[in-house]
Order: structure tokens, then sequence, then C-alpha cells
């Protein structure tokens, strides 16, 4: 029995509770994402992963910037069923130390409806201290909405660093595309928030975040229309992401999924049920190896 024990303990030793518990908690967005799935016959849009970027610094546990990250996450969630847009500084009082400043935004897709956008932030905040644990600063982009905080002030300071590309195929030869391509990006190049435009088979939105001032975001996105432009060509779809604002345009069907029968939605919906079964499986099996450690330690 002392063997077996000893063995068991081993077997144990490289997974910290922590690990565990965060283990546990991706499987949980993961049952998220997935159970939205289910209930709509297909991924819910707001919900798709597009990038994520985070410091190279790294905060302590307990610390003062934690307990001021926390509070501004939670401010971020609870502001999101009023409304779409919001900036928050924590922690930067005078009788406060700097080490627990924090500054954060969060920002949903112009078109989406309330109730949609709190759900996407919902699923952002729960997913960003997964993807950056510990960061000093942490940006997280969704199909549908933004989240991002630094241990330093940002907000309404332009910066138009790329922070992701995506380009399709190519379009070949196709006068007219590219005509009304153009028309569509110069179009979208005024915005001043979010901004959808079409000229014959395309289509396009682009949108600044809430802290830029007008001529920011203009700037911000004519440096998005000049890199789809330069990095993608051709592309008959392309996505840009600066750190403050995006653009993106496609031909006409290149994101039409209304074409899926219903039978597809079945298989769909079958093939998600097992998934989050084995998933819901593995996090029981998580939950009981921590009771287990915590018993034979």
């Amino acid at each position: 029995m002392r063997r077996l024990k000893k063995k068991m303990l081993r077997s144990l030793q490289p997974h910290s509770t922590d690990n565990i518990f965060i283990f546990a908690l991706r499987l949980y967005s993961l049952l998220f994402i997935f159970s939205s799935l289910n209930s709509h016959g297909r991924l819910v849009d707001s919900h798709i992963f597009i990038y994520a970027g985070c410091s190279q610094e790294k905060y302590q546990p307990n610390s003062a910037f934690e307990g001021s990250l926390n509070s501004l996450l939670a401010s971020v969630v609870s502001s999101a069923p009023q409304t779409s847009y919001n900036s928050f500084a924590m922690g930067n009082g005078s009788s406060i130390s700097t080490e627990g400043a924090v500054y954060g935004l969060y920002q949903c897709r112009g078109d989406l409806k309330t109730t949609d956008c709190s759900r996407c932030i919902e699923s952002a905040v729960s997913q960003i201290s997964l993807v950056c644990p510990y960061s000093y600063g942490a940006g997280l982009q969704l199909e549908g909405c933004y989240v991002r905080y630094e241990h330093v002030d940002f907000l309404g300071r332009l910066d138009t660093s790329l922070m992701y590309k995506k380009c399709s195929k190519s379009v070949s030869n196709d006068v007219e595309f590219y005509r009304r391509r153009d028309d569509v990006l110069a179009d979208l190049q005024t915005a001043t928030g979010f901004r959808v435009s079409s000229s014959g088979l395309v289509e396009g939105f682009a949108q600044c975040l809430g802290d830029l001032s007008s001529g920011d975001c203009s700037a911000c996105l004519a440096e998005a229309v000049g890199k789809l432009k330069n990095l993608c060509g051709s592309a008959s779809a392309s996505d840009v992401f600066l750190s403050q604002c995006y653009a993106r345009y496609w031909a006409s069907g290149y994101y039409d999924f209304s074409s899926d029968s219903s039978s597809n939605q079945d298989q769909v919906g079958k093939t998600v049920a097992i998934i989050v079964g084995v998933l819901a499986g593995l996090a029981i099996v998580v939950v009981l190896l921590s009771f287990l450690r915590r018993a034979l330690g």
C-alpha cells in the first residue's frame, strides 16, 4: 500500500494544484465556446479567436497589480451590458503605489447587439488571463470584441503597430474587383468609429478604438488600408488589425455560410455534443486528481 501511495505521488508530482486549476479553467473556456456552437447549430461568430499579445514582464501573485487588474476586469464585465466601449484606470491614485496601476479598455464590434457584446466580453475576459498568465500587459481580439490592459497609461495615444493580418488567395486579373475594392477601402478610410461599406460584389468594414480622436482614427485607418493593399495585394479577402483600429474587405460570398444544409448543422451538433461530453469527463478527472493529491499530501 505504501509503495502504491509513493507511485501515485510521483505521477502527480509534476503538476501543482495551481496548474491543475488553470487546466480546468481552460477546459471550462472550451466548454463555453462549444456550448455556444451546440445551441446555435454553428460557432457564434463573435467568439472566434483572432489574436492575442502578452507582455514578457510578469507580476507576482497576490501583488497590488493583481488586485487592481482583477478589479479592472470585473468592471469590464459589468460595464459591457450597458455600453459597447469603455476605458478604466485602477490603482493610480496618489495614495496608492504606482506598482498597482493598471489601465484598460474593451470594445465590441459596432454591429453587435448589446447581449452579444456582453457575452463576447465575458468570453474575452475569461480567456485573457489564461492566454497571458501573470502578464503586466495583454490584449485579446475575438471576432466581435477586444480587451486590453497595460501597466502604463496607453489610453488615447496613437499606436499603429501591426498586430495581425490575414490574406486569402489572389484574384486573377479582375479589373472590376480591384476597382470595387478600392472604392470600399476609400470609404472605410473616412470612418470615425465603425463603418460598413460595399461596392458591387465587394464588402468591408472598419473600426477605431473609442479612445482615439477623430484625427488619430483617420491616421490609423489610413495605415490599415495601406497595409491591406501592400501586404495582401490582390487577395479576394483580407484583414488587418493594428493596435487601435482594423479594416477588412471581402468578395461577396467569401464569408457566406447560408448554403449549409440542415443535415450539416445536425452533424455539427452531434460532433459538438461528443466533444463537450469528452471535455466534461476530462474536467471531472482533473478535479478528482486535485482532491486525490490533497488527500495524499
